[in-house]
Order: C-alpha cells, then structure tokens, then sequence
C-alpha cells in the first residue's frame, strides 16, 4: 500500500513524485489519466504549436462567454505525462515579488511572500546563464537562452525602446519591467518538462509506481479522512479502489482538480445536488475564484521571409527537421515565441501588468488566422483581471466535459485594460525599427480604431493564454479551499497541490509558479524546515512602478 498517492502527472504531480520519493521509506503512486510523453513533437521545442491544437489535451471549451457575444474559447488543457510543462511554449517566467507578498499579505497565505517562494524558484531551477541572488544552478529544470533568435527580434526590441520601453536582460531579477528574450525551459535543445526533469530520472527508484492511462472518477472519504482513490485503468472496465496509508495529494490542475473534487462530493453542496451528486463536504469555493489572461493580438505581414511561416512548406519542412536532427538549431529548436516583455496599461499599477509575446509567425495557435505571405504576431495580454470565473460539473459522469466558464470581461476594467494593451502592442508594430520588416498590419486591421471595433475584433478572435489558477485557492477565509499548508478544509489526508490553490494569478505564463508550488508543496507535506531557512536564498528586492519606468530611456545593458 503506497504512503502517497498522487492524483496527476502534470507540472506538478512530477515534481511531487520526485521529491516524496526522494526518501525510499516513502511508497508513491503517480496516477495520469493520459500516456507517456511518447510523441516526438512534445520534445521538439517547435511542436509547441501543434500541441494547442489538441495533441495529448483533454478537447475541452469554455461555456459561451456573455461578455464576448457568447464566444465559445478552445480551451486546452493537457492530458499527458508532464501536463502543461510537455506542451506549453516553454516561457519560464515567475511574475513579480508584488504577486507573492499580496498572497501573502491580501490573502493570508503565510509562507508564500516572495522572500519565501524565490527559494523554492531557485531549488528548481539549473539556469546557463545567470548565477546570482535570484537563480538556481543545480535544480532539475533545464532553463536556456533561445537557440534560434531572428532579426525581426532585435527590430522588435529597437522598436519598443522608441516608445519608451527599455530593454531588459532577466525578466526574473530585479526588475520585471521592459522587453528581452525570454528564457525558456529547455535543455541541448529540447524541451525540459516536469516530465523530463523530475520524473524520469525518479522512475528507476523502486518505492515509485506510476500508472498511466487510469481515470481517477473519485477520492475516498472515510470518517471524515481521505484514504484512497477509485479509479478505472480502460473504457468499460470495472472501477477499483487503492487506498493509501498517509495521504491523497490532487494534482490535476486548475480545471482537473475542483473537477475531482466535486465528482467525489466535495463542493459546492448546492450544485452538487443538481448534478447528481450527495454532497459528501460542502465546501463552497471548490471550482469557484478561476482566473485566466486573455490574449489579443496584432498580425502583420512581412516585407519578405522575415519569420518561420514559409517553413510550413514541405521542402522547408524537411530542411528544418534535418537542421534539428543534425545541429540542434534552426526553426524547430525555436518555440516560437522567445521574445517578448511587460509593461504598464494602468497608469496606477505598481508593477507591469500587460505581458507580451513576440510570435515569428502567423496562425502558430489552434483558431489563430494564418496569412499567405509570411507575418508576424504580438500577443498582448492583462495580466491581474479583477474578473472571476467558475469550473462547474456537467453530468455525474466522470467522463463528461466540465463547465469551464472564465467570465472573461465581467468586469469592464478588464476590457479597458486589455484595449490599453492591444494599442500598445499596435504602436510598437509600427515603430522606425520595425518598417524594414513588416508591410502592413493585417488583424486588427486599420479600420479598427475605436472601442467598438476592438471590441467586435476581440469577440471573434481573443483566446486564452492557457493560464488558468484560482479554483481552490488557499486561504483561511470561509471561500478558501486549501489551508496555507495546502491540506484541504474540513478532510483530513487530503491536500490540492498545483495551479489551482494560487490564490491570485501572476503577472506572467504560470508554469513555472507552479513547479515552484509543488517543491515547496513537497516540503509541507513532508514536513521539512522552508527551503529559505535551510539554505540562504538572498534577499532580492525588485524595483517597481514609477522608479523603474523613470529609468526607461536608459540605454540597454
């Protein structure tokens, strides 16, 4: 009988698998609903863009959006060893010191300020370029420079400084502010998932069983204490239970986890009822409190071959594969959005609140309008909405769809500020530095000047970042669902580990957040002194607000 049974193989299941297995008197089990990270464009930086179109994902969709004219979002939501880190664009970014003390200062999660989290940020990661107070060298998780940078990168950069926008090196370091490349999570040129990283070099350990392909429809309850799971390993066979002689750790991610939770009675006790299902804990903030960034972006088409668009074409195809197979370089080594930045859109804000990201091409996401010359796209995104959305059941049936409603744009600040945002990502497209590489901008499209016209743009072309946190939050409040600690309210045996306990979502793509969640989470559960306590982390004090944007005409280091 496993001491820990770990329900999720995603960013942060595989980081938990290692660490409680670090010890061989610790029994895990790691259970994944999807397969092995087989598929060789999961380790191809570039298959990045074939992921968003349902590769190894669950083929899930948002509710209609009644702030969007009841746009209907692709959702998608891995299902595969490695979860998100084995599909996403590989940006490792952790947000700014000013998410984490508001976790810990607006929310009462104690423990979780930035002085604390940097420590878990630097165990993780094994960083080829920086070695300072805010990077790690010896963790797991490759995080590299870009292989493949582009000139249209560099104009990119130019054409932001003319606006004011300086350049920056470490969106990790002291100053989160600017546009630069992005450091990515990769290694030799290939992906480094939670998947590559943690677990495969813990699968040799004999006090660690992972099983794949086996549905976890619900958890265990008895006497108030959670002491296993059911599951069914194929289609049509009988369920079993496993039961577990310390604890059931939920890993399966911001709509996977309340989706269980629920599905075993644990929720919103209302709702529940309508669905089907006896209330087992009403605990009404399962599922509530989700948060996502919505993306709006420019396209543009190029002058000439300035990006990896003409690649789609099979001679070039061919070409690239035999680059990569043969030097590791060349466009399938790129993610394809290595380039990007942050700044403000509210005047007010103390630290960036609008994210950028630089794609070298057109129609690289599933539902994004690809162009027949060669283009380039600027994704802009807010990054604290102040609108909360909700994952819900759709039938009893474990099987079934969730309700995944993000409530984009309930609040108008949010709108306003994507638009501030989206004008932005305009103005630098049309910079001096930019007009040797781009002929004309294509989406939105000139005419689209006013908020009407955006707003029309945006009901038919928004889509998700893929950055969903929020739906059991830790807290101490009434609505929290976790405690500090991450043990879940009123069920003893039982925590939620992942995106889903983020109380507020960064200011930033949330993978590695979450890998930094489940190496302190490791720590909870077993018990062992803060990382910052055993190991000297080093007080970073990042600048914010007006003092770093007085500095923006600065040349760049």
């Amino acid at each position: 009988m496993p001491d820990f049974i770990i329900v999720g193989a995603g960013s942060a299941g595989c980081v938990l698998a290692n660490r409680l297995s670090e010890d061989p008197a610790n029994a895990v089990l790691l259970i994944e609903a999807g397969g092995r990270d087989w598929h060789p464009l999961i380790h191809m930086p570039a298959g990045f863009a074939k992921m968003t179109k349902g590769i190894a994902s669950w083929g899930w969709s948002t509710v209609p959006q009644k702030h969007l004219n009841g746009r209907v979002l692709w959702y998608t939501q891995a299902r595969i060893v490695g979860g998100g880190s084995s599909i996403n664009a590989q940006i490792y970014t952790r947000g700014n010191a000013g998410d984490y003390d508001a976790w810990e200062k607006d929310y009462g999660c104690r423990g979780w300020g930035y002085d604390s989290v940097l420590a878990y940020f630097k165990r993780a990661e094994a960083n080829e370029r920086f070695a300072n107070a805010y990077h790690g060298q010896d963790g797991p998780l490759g995080v590299s420079n870009p292989i493949s940078p582009l000139p249209i990168c560099e104009a990119y950069f130019r054409a932001a400084q003319e606006l004011g926008i300086p350049f920056n090196p470490d969106f990790n370091g002291e100053r989160q502010e600017g546009v630069g490349y992005y450091q990515l999570t990769q290694r030799a040129a290939r992906r480094s998932s939670t998947a590559v990283a943690y677990l495969k070099p813990a699968l040799k350990r004999p006090n660690l069983e992972v099983k794949t392909a086996a549905l976890v429809t619900r958890i265990m309850v008895e006497n108030g204490r959670a002491v296993g799971v059911e599951i069914v390993e194929r289609r049509g066979a009988r369920p079993k239970v496993i039961r577990c002689e310390r604890e059931v750790i939920v890993s399966c991610g911001a709509i996977g986890s309340p989706k269980l939770l629920m599905q075993s009675g644990i929720g919103p006790a209302d709702h529940l009822k309508q669905t089907g299902i006896e209330p087992l804990h009403d605990l009404p903030g399962v599922g509530a409190n989700l948060q996502d960034h919505l993306n709006l972006f420019v396209i543009a088409e190029c002058t000439g071959d300035h990006t990896y668009d003409n690649y789609a074409k099979l001679h070039r195809t061919l070409w690239a594969g035999l680059q990569y197979i043969l030097l590791g370089k060349g466009p399938a080594a790129s993610s394809l959005f290595e380039t990007g930045g942050f700044w403000y859109a509210d005047d007010e804000a103390a630290y960036p609140d609008i994210q950028f990201h630089l794609g070298l091409g057109s129609g690289i996401e599933a539902g994004v309008e690809k162009l027949k010359n060669p283009g380039v796209t600027l994704n802009s995104a807010f990054l604290r909405p102040r609108s909360r959305g909700t994952v819900r059941l759709g039938s009893a049936d474990p099987r079934a769809a969730p309700l995944i409603d993000p409530n984009y744009w309930a609040e108008p600040y949010d709108r306003e500020m994507a638009f501030r945002g989206l004008r932005l990502a305009r103005d630098i497209m049309r910079q001096r530095a930019l007009k040797p590489f781009i002929a004309r901008e294509v989406l939105p499209g000139p005419e689209a000047v006013d908020d009407e016209a955006l707003f029309t743009y945006a009901c038919r072309a928004a889509k998700t970042d893929h950055h969903p946190v929020g739906t059991c939050r830790m807290g101490e409040d009434e609505m929290a669902v976790v405690t500090p600690d991450l043990r879940l309210r009123g069920i003893e045996g039982l925590r939620v580990c992942d995106a889903s306990v983020m109380p507020r979502i960064p200011s930033c793509n949330t993978n590695a957040p979450t890998i930094m969640i489940a190496e302190k989470g490791a720590d909870l559960i077993l018990g062992r002194p803060a990382a910052a306590d055993r190991k000297e982390a080093g007080r970073a004090t990042r600048r914010k607000g007006p003092s770093a944007r007085q500095d923006a005409s600065a040349p760049p280091p």
